[in-house]
């Protein structure tokens, strides 16, 4: 018989504040001196909310409950640390709970069912926990191993990757486990994807631990009959259909049905076999998911005439790029209307009364997976993390005013340049580049100005809402925006041959369109002008007072 006590055993990676290094702690330790630890360290970005909303949030939440209201959180907030009292009241919640803590335990394994099996005894290799290895119809590129090559998994390591899989894995078929009446020739079908893997999981992050637990707890009372997993009777083979109760059921939510098999090796205690079935579905993605961000889009058959739906991240886009959906803390019914999550929208009011500083350093994480083929392989993992100016969570706020226009420019800006690549193309003869194939030359201005956007959001927060400064920073990046999209033209326009020098005639609508190189630049130009008024009235300024001069040293000889 094994055991593996997750309270007390070292299986967390906590980072130290302030050094890099950082070795494996206890559940205990973890929560307890959270407050010396500015975030977890994980083998994937995909690991930090499935640890957040796995173990440590519902811990620190059912223990200790939620603060009733913005009052109580800035308390809580502004102590930087679990009171004494709190951590008593989480130490003595774990000991209470300590039997369901257990990773190998033969009555109640830790988010696992006891004695799961399927009706011929068969096992699959531990590797069809983990997402980055190749599993079946899941082979990563470049993988380093086949399906054949055992891949002996650390306790530690197995816990993270079974909560991992409760969160984000696979869609497909799933070996059928006895005593469920969904099995069909030993399988199950129709599967869908861990909870997580329907969102874009956004994650505000705090300057500790304790800071990201605090910003991570959505204010307010919670129903009595909200359980997380380990307070609930022992999930059976069967899986259901059923809606959370809140939040400390959605958070532990069991989308599978998983015993995890030890044994001992040379090395050690080793999880190599597990046995991985179907689990709970959720009826449906409830509204007080407090993750993602949303999305609305035109539904007649309901009620409102709209649907609200979790917004997904897009791959290869950066986060700041979806700001108006980060920013938007108030609901639009409208359709393609955008609101942002219940976490980034709290933190908005909690920031308007003062509970939260102007230039508090707030990153947002944006996570998410890419599915494919009927979402049964994993083809991408997505991750980015922004400083998020805290002023900018409120509408009313220059702040939010700034950040919006800034993004929306630099949106335009790879308009431009993608029009300016479409205009060359057609002086030569060929058609504009699809926008759903190939890469366009946009991206390549967008690429060029990320760092510049990253550096100006930090600079924001310093401003703290102060609109003089504020105003300097918009005119300096614009200047500095133009020079980035100036060079990305210049290649295009340097790659010209004769042939867009002479142009051609498009007849188009009964109408002549000539494109040439000189008219395709003149474009641009106006584009760029108008994407940038301040850098383009700068311009203005400058080129009158070049003017001036030589009108007022005439003057001055004939005098």
């Amino acid at each position: 018989m094994f055991g593996y006590d997750l309270i007390d055993s070292p299986w967390l990676l906590p980072r130290p504040c302030g050094r890099p290094a950082s070795e494996p702690q206890s559940l205990r330790h973890t929560l307890l001196h959270a407050h010396e630890y500015d975030a977890l360290e994980v083998e994937i970005s995909t690991h930090t909310p499935a640890l957040l909303r796995q173990v440590l949030l519902p811990v620190v939440m059912d223990a200790l409950g939620r603060p009733g209201d913005r009052t109580e959180w800035a308390r809580r907030f502004a102590h930087g640390r679990f009171t004494e009292e709190q951590q008593q009241a989480i130490s003595d919640y774990l000991d209470e709970h300590r039997s369901r803590f257990d990773l190998f335990s033969n009555e109640a394994p830790f988010a696992q069912v006891p004695q799961l099996h399927t009706a011929k005894e068969e096992t699959k290799g531990s590797a069809l926990l983990v997402a980055t290895e190749a599993s079946g119809n899941n082979v990563p590129l470049f993988a380093s191993r086949t399906e054949a090559n055992p891949l002996p998994l650390p306790p530690a390591e197995a816990a993270r990757w079974l909560l991992h899989a409760h969160c984000w894995d696979t869609a497909g078929i799933k070996s059928g486990a006895v005593d469920d009446p969904a099995v069909k020739a030993g399988k199950t079908t129709g599967n869908v994807t861990g909870p997580l893997g329907a969102l874009g999981v956004i994650v505000p992050m705090g300057r500790t631990l304790f800071e990201t637990l605090m910003l991570n707890i959505p204010i307010g009372r919670q129903p009595v009959d909200d359980l997380p997993q380990w307070r609930r009777p022992f999930a059976q083979a069967a899986w259901h259909i059923r809606s959370a109760t809140g939040l400390l059921d959605l958070w532990t939510w069991q989308a599978r049905r998983i015993r995890l098999i030890p044994e001992q090796t040379d090395e050690g205690l080793r999880v190599c076999r597990v046995v991985l079935c179907t689990g709970d579905r959720l009826q449906a993605i409830p509204e007080w998911e407090p993750h993602t961000a949303w999305t609305f889009q035109k539904a007649p058959k309901s009620p409102t005439g709209t649907v609200r739906r979790p917004r997904r991240h897009v791959p290869g886009k950066a986060a700041w790029r979806g700001m108006e959906a980060l920013l938007t803390a108030e609901r639009q019914d409208s359709d393609g209307g955008v609101e942002t999550s219940i976490l980034l929208s709290q933190l908005a009011d909690v920031q308007a009364d003062g509970f939260l500083p102007f230039d508090y350093p707030l990153q947002v994480q944006t996570i998410g997976i890419v599915y494919g083929t009927q979402s049964a392989v994993v083809e991408d993992v997505l991750f980015d993390s922004i400083p998020l100016p805290a002023a900018g969570l409120r509408t009313e706020s220059d702040t939010y005013t700034t950040l919006v226009e800034v993004t929306e420019q630099a949106e335009d800006l790879a308009k431009a340049i993608n029009d300016l690549s479409a205009d060359l193309r057609r002086a030569r003869g060929a058609d504009p580049i699809p926008w759903d194939k190939g890469q366009r030359p946009g991206e390549y201005v967008l690429h060029a100005l990320d760092p510049l956007v990253r550096r100006f959001l930090v600079d924001v927060r310093a401003a703290s809402d102060d609109s003089a400064l504020l105003e300097q920073g918009r005119a300096a990046w614009e200047r500095l925006a133009q020079q980035r999209t100036r060079e990305v033209a210049e290649q295009l326009l340097a790659a010209a041959t004769g042939s867009e020098f002479v142009g051609r005639v498009v007849r188009k609508d009964n109408r002549d369109y000539v494109y040439r190189l000189a008219s395709a630049e003149q474009n641009f130009r106006q584009r760029v002008r108008a994407a940038l008024p301040r850098w383009a009235q700068t311009v203005r300024d400058q080129r009158d007072a070049h003017t001036e001069q030589p009108a007022v040293a005439a003057s001055a000889r004939s005098a």
